[in-house]
């Protein structure tokens, strides 16, 4: 009997930049959390590429959310 992926599982699809319009692979993750809306420790996620970095982190820093940018690393369910 043959599966959903005959030749194996398929291939995922890179994570890509969270910037309105861009397919850049991710190389970032910027971390964040609005304080009104959500507890100290939670963390939502903006994935980045190079390009997009530093437009992505001034927008939430301007609003006071960012919380860290750190390398982004796939994994096999992507970023959750």
């Amino acid at each position: 009997m043959t599966g959903p992926f005959p030749d194996g599982p398929a291939e995922r699809e890179p994570d890509t930049c969270s910037a309105k319009g861009c397919h850049a692979p991710a190389a970032w993750q910027l971390l964040w959390n609005n304080p009104r809306l959500h507890t100290p420790e939670r963390r939502k996620t903006w994935l980045a590429c190079d390009v997009h970095r530093e437009s992505l982190s001034q927008f939430l820093g301007a609003r006071q959310f960012l919380r860290d940018v750190v390398p982004h690393v796939a994994g096999p369910t992507g970023t959750g």
